[in-house]
């Protein structure tokens, strides 16, 4: 029992369950291991006692959290409201400039207001004013007739503040405080877009996979041409160097800053003056040959090989001293980035010369922050200046995609993608090692598709360092990701709540969950998206424990709605009719993680896991089952009127399911990109490493022939589907609008 009430003080699951009816318990090595992660002793039973009466005794005596969320609009949290009476506040803004720190006194016997709060043009504010103004709290209440504030409360404006606490007595805590909007912001209006993988994205131009120059006109050309309000793009995330370099852009160096590989190396204005011509001409050579080699010769794509002409050509464009108003820009860059930039410039640098990963360096230049590395900083600061200018290139690159985007009239713009963790041998891990759980890595329990479980070989934050920084890591993260974005793509976004820990050396099924302050995740989330004006979307598919989706949709984070996972499956099981779809999702038929339309529709997905190994039953049994579920899909889109070209025509069942995407509210339908053209290979095959060319592979037509951003924009059979998005007054009546006689329910 004490280690069990040990475990759940930090966090720390003893038992799960993966369905209503089914709870597994933890092994007690595995909770002893992830408390030892989170700096708690529990391998004996006198270390259990001791941490058990630390953290007790810390729990009564505590006045704040240490960080507190204020949702505007809304009751104040327990914590503030429960101070005891003669307790005071200060709240040191987080834009000093914008009003001088507030000081706010519980009255002892509470009936006065607060002191009131100066105003930013020197007057002073009546509190219950000031209350209605920054927290926007006029008139709420929690819904049994009490007011949503006291009337103390003076209210901050919106963002992260340092909040001091003395009561009577001489207890003191300090913590942070922040105040967000109740809401992200929503899509200004329903759209439709693609999702791609930008690697996977050659132009004619391209040096061997798919740049920020090629994203920029695909959205210039969507967005004109196709009506298009956005388009989603994979993590941009930095990768760890080396050969082989990991292609997956869900394991990064950092997930802080961008990868220069995607770098279109001409758009880059001191590229026109570099005076080694020769060179550069030898290089744009070697990577039209390289770009060939994928379009008409059937090579994968060789992430290795293009970043090192890109890089040769960024040596030569490095040299080429900036412009008076480009370096005033660039300092300005430097400024605004600060330490993390530099943290992160230095690791680049300094695994140019000691390898990729930082454990294997010599000892003192493993601490970011020690005598060594600071040696090292002076003795490397060509190179760190090196990467820091390919940092500040890549972001002027994300910006102008998003301005062309916007320019094209898409109401979004650019979706970008947040991975869910990064390597452990790289640069975040390294210039962040306090904030990481060691010897422990993030996964996924065991369930209907994974038996054994999953480790994804990425080290988890330790939710009580980043509260105790006031997410200072996780802030820093979001707002670089949504500088340039129309809106964020969460991956796995029920890490806001709690994420499977796996301690090293053992199987994924003898993890735990460990859980987050999701409100304070979701806060900051919301915070800094409102900020940026952006949307959030998580990726919800899987196991999600229950309230996360009715949570992440009160805060206006959507969800993703696959079509063949939607299903009535609290009653009969099938197809989940078009109106009962909600409404806050991103509404897709398929992703990079799943087969695409045309292998599904015809089997080849089952086939072509059968052909590396990967099928658990017999194979007639798999396409027997297969076959069964489409066409129990299709037989409802025709009954919907939705497939009007009849049974066995593929390209018009792509359509189909595209025209049964527009009939639910989904505020935003995705188009996988590759699905437009016919493609039937996926772009990752989840449960394979080198079986299968996983993020290697550039679009490609249904007979798997690469296909330029060119040829892919002039091409009819995506035209075609894409006839479908055009407004309804512009486009042939589809068939009836679904009613009780075509509601999947209806029929056997």
């Amino acid at each position: 029992m004490g280690l069990d009430r040990l475990a759940a003080l930090h966090g720390v699951a003893t038992s799960y369950s993966p369905s209503a009816d089914v709870t597994v318990s933890v092994p007690d090595d595995t909770v002893v291991a992830v408390l030892a992660a989170l700096g708690v002793g529990a391998t004996t039973p006198e270390a259990v006692r001791e941490s058990l009466a630390a953290a007790e005794s810390s729990a009564r005596s505590r006045l704040l959290p240490p960080t507190l969320v204020v949702w505007t609009g809304e009751p104040l949290p327990a914590a503030l409201t429960a101070l005891p009476p003669g307790t005071t506040l200060e709240i040191a803004l987080e834009d000093p400039g914008s009003a001088p720190p507030p000081r706010m006194r519980i009255p002892a016997d509470r009936p006065d207001p607060a002191v009131s709060l100066r105003g930013t043009d020197g007057g002073r504010a009546d509190p219950v004013d000031a209350v209605a103004d920054r927290v926007g709290a006029e008139g709420a209440g929690d819904g049994r007739g009490a007011p949503a504030v006291p009337a103390w409360w003076t209210g901050p404006p919106l963002g992260v503040h340092r909040l001091a606490v003395r009561a009577p007595g001489g207890r003191s805590a300090t913590g942070t405080l922040v105040v967000a909007p109740p809401r992200a912001p929503r899509p200004p209006a329903r759209s439709h877009g693609f999702l791609v993988q930008l690697y996977s994205l050659l132009s004619a131009r391209s040096w061997g996979m798919g740049d920020l120059g090629d994203l920029a006109d695909l959205a210039a050309w969507s967005g004109r041409t196709l009506g298009a309000g956005f388009v989603q793009v994979n993590p941009l995330h930095d990768a760890v160097p080396g050969r082989p370099t990991d292609p997956s852009p869900y394991r990064p160096s950092s997930r802080r800053f961008p990868d220069p590989v995607h770098l279109h190396i001409e758009s880059v204005p001191e590229y026109g003056h570099v005076t080694d011509r020769a060179t550069l001409d030898d290089l744009r050579q070697d990577a039209a040959t390289l770009g060939d080699t994928v379009l008409n010769k059937g090579a994968l794509i060789d992430r290795d090989a293009v970043w090192d002409l890109k890089r040769q050509a960024l040596e030569l464009v490095w040299q080429v001293p900036l412009t008076p108003g480009r370096r005033a820009a660039y300092c300005d860059f430097l400024a605004g980035q600060g330490q993390a930039l530099e943290d992160h410039a230095l690791w680049c640098a300094l695994a140019e010369v000691h390898g990729p990963d930082w454990h294997s360096w010599p000892a003192g230049l493993r601490d970011p922050r020690s005598k060594e590395t600071a040696r090292a900083r002076g003795e490397l600061l060509d190179r760190v200046d090196f990467h820091c200018r390919l940092a500040w290139l890549t972001d002027g690159q994300l910006a102008a995609a998003q301005r062309a985007a916007l320019d094209a009239g898409m109401a979004v713009g650019i979706v970008h993608d947040l991975a869910v963790g990064v390597h452990p041998g790289g640069a975040d891990a390294w210039a962040q090692q306090d904030a990481f759980a060691h010897g422990m890595s993030v996964g996924a329990p065991p369930d209907a598709f994974n038996a054994r479980g999953q480790d994804w070989g990425l080290p988890p934050w330790r939710p009580d360092v980043l509260a105790a920084s006031g997410y200072a890591p996780y802030r820093g993260l979001l707002r670089g990701l949504l500088a340039h974005a129309g809106a964020l793509r969460i991956d796995h976004v029920m890490g806001l709540f709690r994420l499977w820990w796996v301690p090293e050396g053992r199987p994924p099924t003898e993890g735990t969950y460990v859980t987050h302050d999701a409100e304070a995740m979701l806060a900051v989330l919301v915070l800094e998206a409102h900020r940026a004006g952006a949307v959030v979307m998580g990726e919800d598919l899987g196991t999600v424990e229950p309230g996360v989706r009715e949570t992440l949709a009160r805060r206006g984070v959507l969800g993703t709605s696959v079509l063949w996972f939607e299903r009535d499956w609290a009653g009969t099981g099938r197809p989940l009719a078009p109106e009962e779809w909600r409404e806050d999702c991103l509404a897709t038929v398929t992703t990079h993680d799943l087969p695409s339309t045309a292998a599904r529709l015809t089997g080849d997905h089952v086939t072509l896991r059968h052909r590396l190994g990967l099928l658990t039953r017999p194979l007639d049994q798999e396409l027997t089952e297969d076959a069964a579920d489409t066409a129990e899909w299709l037989g409802y889109l025709a009954r919907l009127g939705l497939l009007p070209e009849g049974e066995g025509d593929e390209e018009g069942a792509v359509r189909a399911v595209h025209r049964f995407l527009l009939r639910t509210p989904a505020r935003m339908t995705g188009v996988w990109l590759p699905d437009a053209l016919g493609d039937r290979r996926p772009q990752n095959l989840p449960g394979t490493w080198d079986q299968y060319p996983n993020w290697r592979l550039p679009v490609a037509d249904a007979e798997g022939h690469p296909v330029t951003l060119e040829e892919l924009a002039a091409a009819p059979r995506l035209h075609r589907l894409m006839e479908v998005f055009r407004p309804r007054e512009d486009r042939p009546e589809t068939g009836p609008e679904p009613g009780p006689e075509t509601h999947p329910h209806a029929h056997p």
